[in-house]
């Protein structure tokens, strides 16, 4: 399976127990700053804009991060298998850093865009490289307590960051959502510079040289093709000038990664990444993961509002409750992949969620907010089931020296997931939207309409079918994702000994 250089009880034994402690904490206050920076910069969104302008262009304010942290995941992935996790997780939180000063230095809309770009780049290190370090700092067996940590991280910053970016907007100042990552990053990073003391790892021969013009070739490749999907049917049409002449470049310069990917001596993105059937059956997997968590995350908080009649504090709670029930189901399945497989274990989570995402259409309507509050709750404990066995079993089939690019190529395909989602969905939920209306206008003028006192039963309508749909768009990606571990996963992961 590989090259085995270090182990996962290397880098735990070199850093010691006490220290070890140290570098947990590194690695949540890391998670902490990744998390909250996708949940805290939206409710200060009208203040941004009516401090710097540019509404137009404001969604890039999310875009050109999430494109930043997609593309540069791959390469830091194998950056980190290459010179080890300490100086990539180094640099990348001194990148995320530098970006937040500069955004709370930014004298207009164009400026905090680019810098939101620079966080993305340091975010890309923070995620991908977070996770790796978690899996050699614990042996297989402790594993599931350190990725559920993690998974409680998220779902704190997931119910306090939107909370928070609103406090900070309102009685201090926008600029302060990103002032406040400096302090908890300086924090992180010295205790990693400080504490984090990775083994020194014997080398059969010279170190690879780093394939950069694969880096630059994945990163362009990734970020015009993520483009065209980010912005298709929202800045242009779908078949436009713009959109083709990205999709084709995108194409072009795909082919291009193969033909660089395939002549270099330690590629960006080696191909036993896609040839282990174990590392590309989750990929695929998580990649339908993805797909499906945005019906909830993008509509959900629209068809709470719009639809039940619930004010925006009480659509964030029928969202959130998902993120309680994750990381709990997360913690425990431990307890099922140990006696039925990492395979199984998946199936069963993932085959629950498609059976929840079916139920939301036979909802009654307009319903009550526990409804859709309890699906939302079974949801995350479902979803929990399936993807933390699959992040522990890829991590426990490879090396030390191949366990960054691996889980690397997990979270890309996770990523890249949520980017086509985002996409898909939208279109599914217009077309209905224009179909039941006439043509009336997309998801967001239909929302905006839906004010107390100036929605009409039609518009309402046509938004719980619209989200009806997309519901059945999500179950359709969880049965996808089922049927993928059912036919390419082994039945039993081959897991390397510690």
């Amino acid at each position: 399976m590989g090259s085995t250089t270090g182990t996962a009880g290397g880098t735990a034994q070199a850093t010691g127990s006490g220290r070890r402690g140290a570098v947990v904490a590194a690695l949540m206050l890391s998670m902490a700053l990744a998390a909250l920076d996708s949940t805290i910069v939206s409710t200060a969104v009208p203040q941004i804009v009516g401090d710097l302008g540019g509404f137009s262009v404001f969604s890039w304010l999310f875009s050109g991060y999430l494109l930043a942290v997609t593309v540069t995941l791959p390469v830091y992935g194998k950056l980190s298998d290459t010179f080890g996790r300490k100086p990539v997780l180094v640099v990348g939180a001194a990148l995320f850093l530098l970006g937040s000063l500069l955004c709370a230095l930014a004298w207009n809309m164009t400026a905090l865009i680019a810098f939101r770009v620079v966080q993305g780049l340091g975010g890309g290190a923070l995620q991908g490289t977070v996770q790796t370090l978690a899996a050699d700092l614990y042996p297989l067996k402790d594993r599931p307590k350190i990725q559920a940590r993690l998974s409680t991280v998220w779902a704190v910053a997931a119910v306090a960051g939107p909370g928070l970016g609103g406090v900070l907007a309102t009685y201090a100042d926008w600029r302060w959502i990103f002032l406040v990552n400096l302090p908890v990053g300086a924090l992180a990073l010295w205790l990693i510079v400080r504490h984090l003391h990775e083994p020194r790892r014997e080398s059969a021969g010279p170190r690879a040289r780093v394939d950069w013009a694969g880096a630059l070739a994945v990163f362009a490749c990734g970020g015009v093709l993520l483009l065209a999907v980010v912005q298709g049917g929202v800045a242009w049409p779908w078949l436009s000038g713009p959109s083709l002449a990205l999709f084709g470049t995108g194409l072009v310069l795909l082919a291009a990664v193969v033909v660089i990917e395939r002549r270099a001596a330690d590629p960006i993105m080696p191909g036993w990444v896609w040839r282990r059937r174990t590392i590309a059956a989750v990929n695929l997997a998580l990649g339908a993961l993805g797909l499906l968590m945005v019906a909830p995350t993008v509509f959900l908080p629209t068809y709470a509002q719009s639809v039940l009649g619930l004010a925006p504090a009480a659509a964030g709670f029928v969202l959130s409750v998902w993120t309680l029930s994750w990381p709990v189901s997360a913690a425990l399945s431990q307890h099922v992949y140990r006696r039925i497989g990492f395979r199984n274990t998946a199936m069963l989570g993932i085959g629950a969620a498609a059976l929840l995402l079916c139920a939301f259409p036979f909802l009654p309507y307009p319903g009550r907010a526990w409804q859709p509050t309890l699906l939302m709750l079974l949801l995350g404990a479902a979803l929990g089931l399936f993807q933390l066995p699959l992040l522990v079993g890829v991590q426990s089939t490879v090396g030390w020296s191949e366990r960054g690019t691996a889980t690397a190529s997990v979270l890309f395909c996770r990523q890249t997931g949520q980017t086509v989602g985002a996409a898909v969905f939208g279109a599914i939920a217009n077309g209905v939207l224009a179909a039941r209306l006439g043509g009336a206008g997309d998801l967001d003028s239909v929302t905006r309409a839906l004010e107390p006192g100036a929605a009409g039963e039609s518009a309402r309508r046509a938004i719980a079918d619209a989200v009806d749909a997309v519901y059945l768009g999500a179950a359709a990606a969880a049965t996808l994702a089922f049927l993928v571990l059912l036919t390419l996963a082994p039945r039993k992961f081959p897991v390397l000994t510690d």
